[in-house]
């Protein structure tokens, strides 16, 4: 995963009932959770998290 990707996020993370599509925009370690993700959807909400609830669209 990179900044750019599509990536797929986990309905544990959105409250929503399925997973959502969007653009990676921020990926950092973080020092408690490891590597944590950041994407914003196509309304333009942003949610972020542990990398274990993200799946990468494959092209």
């Amino acid at each position: 995963m990179k900044t750019g990707d599509k990536a797929l996020i986990d309905p544990k993370v959105t409250g929503l009932n399925s997973w959502i599509e969007g653009i990676i925009i921020k990926i950092r370690n973080n020092p408690f959770l490891g590597k944590e993700i950041a994407i914003k959807d196509n309304k333009g909400n942003i949610y972020f998290e542990a990398a274990k609830y993200f799946k990468i669209v494959t092209k």
